[in-house]
């Protein structure tokens, strides 16, 4: 071999190296299985998502996924731009390959269900038992059996407001109960963290009653911005030991006899849940409640409102006395310029 053979080979070896051992990387991690903390992880890849949004999705599901490498992958294949919204599984021996063609597929691997900020218990049971893809097991167990199976307050009164209202996604025969199950732990884990950062002048003496009032809350407010000052009234109300008064809880306490319109023989036709006639919280959560009401509960906003009235447009208008309230019922129920 002449010297110039040698100097060749001994510069372009080492690159030949440099590039075969970092291809045969990319390689590996291209295909190489994703580390998952569980058996199955479920995704739900919202429309519009970009494959940088869908790598940060995975990785806060607890899955270790290189954004940089998975939007080049998706780029590379030409994918990024087929990638279709809808509820995924990542199972063990997955790839970010996997995945990604998984995803431009549109290949479903699971179904989801959506439990409605401010649903009573009916509504979420009808829910279940209209999904097509999920097992039924609960059309003969009554509230009370469930309630022993899925108390995870531990003194909560009834399955009411313990389902965190959220979209799950879960494989094709999944049961009820599990389902259940999984929005009962979510609602627990939520729960507890919003009680830790309770004021620490919360009027509130435990986290069942943090449920209570936030599915009160979750039911009057019509925009996210009254939300904390609605949760002052209420606050107000229980510190001086002066009655709720609050629709949606003497509504809920008609049950099925609610015929739509409230009554003036409603509010004064004594039931559990009648905050018209009982002081205090009715006996449990009339729904279920959401992050921003539960945070709103423990954290009301700090004034001296009484009083509030929907204004029509969703909207609340407030008052601290009795008069200034009247004032607002006229303009905003009755109709009458002020």
């Amino acid at each position: 071999m002449s010297a110039l053979n040698k100097l060749l080979l001994y510069l372009v070896l080492p690159v030949i190296l440099l590039v075969g051992g970092a291809a045969a990387t990319v390689y590996l991690w291209v295909n190489g299985p994703l580390a998952l903390p569980t058996e199955r992880v479920d995704i739900l890849v919202p429309p519009g998502s970009t494959p940088s949004s869908i790598a940060q999705l995975v990785n806060q599901a607890g899955v270790p996924l290189n954004v940089q490498g998975f939007v080049a992958l998706a780029r590379l294949g030409e994918l990024d731009t087929k990638i279709k919204a809808g509820g995924y599984q990542i199972v063990r021996g997955d790839s970010p390959l996997t995945v990604l063609r998984r995803m431009a597929l549109g290949d479903v691997t699971a179904r989801q269900i959506t439990f409605v900020e401010g649903w009573n218990l009916r509504q979420i049971r009808a829910a279940l038992a209209g999904h097509p893809d999920i097992k039924q097991t609960l059309a003969q167990v009554s509230d009370a059996d469930l309630l022993k199976r899925l108390n995870t307050l531990g003194q909560a009164v009834s399955l009411e407001g313990l389902f965190f209202p959220d979209t799950y996604i879960f494989p094709i025969g999944t049961s009820d109960v599990e389902l259940l199950e999984r929005a009962a732990r979510t609602q627990q884990k939520i729960l507890d963290r919003a009680w830790a950062a309770r004021a620490p002048n919360s009027v509130l003496k435990n986290p069942y009653e943090a449920l209570i009032l936030a599915s009160i809350i979750e039911k009057e407010t019509g925009q996210a911005a009254d939300r904390a000052r609605i949760a002052g009234v209420f606050s107000n109300r229980l510190r001086i030991n002066m009655l709720l008064q609050t629709d949606p809880t003497v509504i809920y306490g008609l049950g099925e006899g609610y015929t739509g319109k409230l009554r003036k023989q409603d509010l004064v036709s004594d039931t559990p849940y009648n905050t018209y006639t009982r002081l205090g919280l009715p006996p449990s959560p009339i729904a279920s409640s959401g992050r921003a009401a539960l945070a709103a509960a423990l954290n009301p906003e700090k004034h001296n409102y009484l009083y509030f009235v929907s204004k029509g447009d969703g909207s609340s208008a407030f008052a601290v006395t009795l008069p200034e309230h009247n004032k607002n019922v006229a303009t905003y129920i009755l109709g009458r310029k002020p």
